[in-house]
């Protein structure tokens, strides 16, 4: 048992590195011998030989050397900076037990290493949740409010497979009425189904001006290509940031171009200064406020052409060391030379996620009002709208490979219009994998 490790690693004797013969008795050790093996060869320096012992123990019937094991090896990568994989083997002991809150710290130190400032600090309020001896909440706390990303570049990466039954979100009518006469969509202006390949990523770099402050470029894209190449959709920004870092609040204004093509063509020119501002909400909460204001260029249509004003307000806690929820409050304002493309909209979504063993699960449902300031000129009725949106999807971290994850998300929208242009249905699906780095 666990609590005889101590005097059994003091009574072993010295092993040598793990050879590749070593590896193939490794079954006929005991958890101490292994122990012992692991320990040797990680003060020895060969943390990758270290390794494999310890992932000989991960998989031991006894669930407290199995934790043990992995506790290990993620100190062991934290001590040796590799905090992709100090994070996977954290990860994969919470998976087993949930209310380890050392664990659950520890993760959050690896998370912010490598860049993923809101995953440590989803992990810091989880493990608060769960509760902390007041002697460890006071240092938490500490790290929670000094919490920063010191990683000098980062970013994320998104590769997957995206059956679509609307991929232009467009009506199935084939007829529609106007003012005028019966008007007949051409096939490529209907509902088009297909299956895409969906890329998406981002990379950053930091670079620091002072203590707190830090300037922020980043990059970012998303690519959806189709056998039919009239609704490719790629678009691409470039933002450049100022980052500043306060006590509980973390404020950061960035500003940059965002280009789009869609079927090949430029699409939309965009010029956009955001600002974002994250509070903490005592232990277990926090708030997210975000405000845009972006001058829009149509290629295809100038009456398009204006100004979208974009305010965003997020609440989110954690509700158990296994589980949160998030409410966010929406607001867009577009002006366009044709007030018929002029619109005010207003929207509430609603996402919760748990993990479930080595799955982590999330869902999400939202309804957004849009209203038209006019009716465009060949319909009668001004456009007013409902859109409902339902989305959940899981990550499977038994399966990850080199810090990939695969996973599976699904997604449905129902847009309710008075103008039947813009009325539609959509289902899709995304399998695919994922990494932050």
């Amino acid at each position: 048992m666990i609590r005889h490790f101590g005097l059994a690693l003091a009574l072993a004797v010295a092993a040598p590195a793990v050879s590749a013969r070593a590896q193939t008795h490794i079954d006929h050790l005991s958890a101490v011998d292994l122990f012992g093996l692991a320990d040797r060869a990680r003060a020895a320096g060969q943390i990758d030989d270290a390794a494999t012992f310890y992932d000989a123990l991960a998989r031991d019937p006894d669930m407290q050397v199995r934790a043990e094991a992995r506790f290990r090896k993620g100190m062991m990568f934290a001590d040796a900076e590799r905090w992709q994989d100090a994070a996977i083997a954290f990860r994969a002991l919470l998976d087993e037990q949930p209310n380890a809150p050392r664990v659950r710290l520890e993760l959050a130190r690896a998370l912010a290493a490598i860049g993923d400032d809101g995953g440590a600090r989803r992990q810091i309020r989880q493990a608060q949740a769960a509760g902390l001896p007041p002697e460890v909440a006071v240092t938490v706390g500490r790290f929670d409010r000094a919490l920063r990303s010191r990683k000098p570049w980062g970013g994320t990466f998104e590769l997957a497979l995206a059956p679509d039954s609307n991929i232009n979100r467009a009506t199935q009518a084939r007829v529609l009425d106007t003012i005028i006469a019966p008007l007949t969509l051409s096939e490529d202006a209907r509902a088009q189904s297909g299956l895409g390949v969906r890329l998406a990523g981002q990379a950053y770099t930091r670079i620091g001006l002072a203590k707190d402050l830090a300037l922020v470029p980043r990059l970012a894209g998303l690519v959806n290509l189709y056998r039919n190449h009239e609704f490719n959709d790629v678009s691409g920004s470039a933002l450049i940031g100022i980052e500043w870092l306060h006590g509980r609040d973390r404020l950061s204004v960035s500003a940059g171009p965002t280009r789009r093509w869609y079927g090949g063509q430029r699409y939309a020119d965009t010029d956009a200064v955001t600002i974002d501002w994250l509070h903490g909400l005592g232990r277990t909460s926090q708030l997210v406020a975000t405000a845009s204001v972006s001058d829009v260029t149509y290629a295809r249509n100038n009456l398009q052409d204006g100004t979208i004003y974009d305010l965003g307000l997020s609440f989110e806690r954690a509700l158990s060391a296994r589980a949160g929820a998030s409410v966010t409050f929406s607001g867009t304002r577009q002006t366009a030379r044709d007030p018929g493309y002029a619109t005010a909209a207003g929207g509430l979504t609603l996402t919760g996620w748990r993990e479930a063993g080595h799955t982590t699960l999330f869902v999400s449902t939202g309804i957004r009002r849009t209203e038209a300031d006019a009716a465009l000129f060949l319909f009668g009725a001004r456009r007013q709208e409902w859109l409902m949106s339902a989305r959940t999807g899981a990550t499977f971290r038994r399966l990850a490979y080199r810090g990939f994850a695969p996973y599976v998300r699904l997604a449905y929208e129902r847009n309710i219009s008075t103008t039947a242009l813009y009325e539609y249905r959509r289902a899709a699906t995304e399998i695919g994998i994922t990494r932050a780095f």
